[in-house]
């Protein structure tokens, strides 16, 4: 099903997989808090209605449903906004699901600015941070629809909670990756120069990016780190000791984001010099997604430019 689409959000491969799970595993529930197609849960919905609760505009309600469900043996989905599910629930999340190590798996579709015009309100800019933070909680940024499908799927057979986040744009389904594995990491271009580390949509530009560089001479390693909890500090590790350097991508805060778990790496395994590339203490703002990729300097450009300047960097200390 999955290999056939060539273009689709990550929300879509969320949605698609619950489909299969819905076949496949009695015990999936899925819950939504009055954002059911937005979430890609209505195709769910649909085909197993008995099996759905729509919850209105109650986050905190569906995460403490979803504690409840899993307690008796359920394995919930509880969908919503990023923004709503990491902000406005974070106290049941904390306590209901992650204090109790529950096999609850919370999906936050419209991450990062790629929601585009829907503006700071809906623009999730701090879910990683806030969910890497809890005890138990894994975290995953699927990179393509693909991902998506597959960390959907996997996150079943996770015993504690899962936070998933998902965007709303549509991007290319990414050619060549390695299996993918929730908390192992994926080495997508080989490179010795330096070393590009991304999570979500970032990666695809992260890719562009390095075979700009290619054409210059710059040979630059790509990891696709869709699982910055638990981190897979051996990818990491590895890619320091070897390259020397390191630039991370993410659209999201680079405080306590994807990129400062890098960095907690790489500063007790093999210290090297870093440029986090992401939000820097700013909300979102509304606009198109293209066009706000070029104002918070995230396009494939601005980290080929921070790439290259990092390498200069790394080779005057020589």
């Amino acid at each position: 099903m999955i290999e056939e689409i060539k273009k689709a959000s990550t929300r879509d491969g969320f949605g698609r997989a619950l489909l299969e799970l819905g076949e496949t595993n009695k015990k999936v529930v899925v819950l939504s808090a009055d954002l059911t197609e937005s979430v890609r849960a209505h195709w769910f919905r649909d085909k197993y209605p008995d099996r759905f609760i729509s919850h209105g505009v109650a986050e905190q309600d569906m995460i403490g449903t979803a504690a409840g469900m899993a307690l008796s043996g359920k394995i919930p989905f509880a969908c919503t906004f990023g923004a709503f599910a990491s902000g406005r629930a974070w106290d049941q999340i904390r306590i209901s699901v992650a204090y109790m190590n529950l096999n609850v798996n919370i999906a936050g579709t419209h991450g990062g600015i790629s929601v585009g015009g829907d503006g700071a309100t809906h623009q999730a800019l701090e879910e990683i941070t806030l969910m890497r933070m809890l005890p138990n909680m894994t975290v995953v940024v699927p990179a393509d629809a693909e991902e998506a499908f597959e960390a959907t799927k996997q996150a079943v057979d996770i015993p504690g909670p899962v936070y998933l986040r998902l965007g709303r744009a549509a991007e290319p389904i990414i050619q060549g990756k390695p299996a993918f594995t929730i908390g192992k990491a994926g080495v997508i271009a080989e490179g010795s120069d330096i070393t590009i580390i991304a999570c979500g949509h970032m990666v695809l530009r992260a890719l562009e990016a390095a075979k700009d560089l290619k054409t210059r001479g710059i040979s630059v390693r790509v990891i696709d780190l869709h699982t910055p909890k638990p981190i897979d500090k051996e990818v990491i590790t590895r890619a320091a000791e070897e390259t020397g350097a390191i630039v991370t991508a993410e659209e999201h805060t680079v405080y306590g984001g994807m990129g400062s778990a890098v960095a907690e790496v790489v500063v007790e395994t093999c210290p090297v010099i870093m440029k986090m590339m992401g939000i820097k203490g700013e909300f979102g703002v509304s606009g198109e997604p293209d066009r706000l990729y070029e104002h918070y300097g995230l396009t494939a450009k601005h980290i080929a430019v921070e790439t290259e300047a990092l390498l200069a960097r790394k080779n005057k200390q020589r």
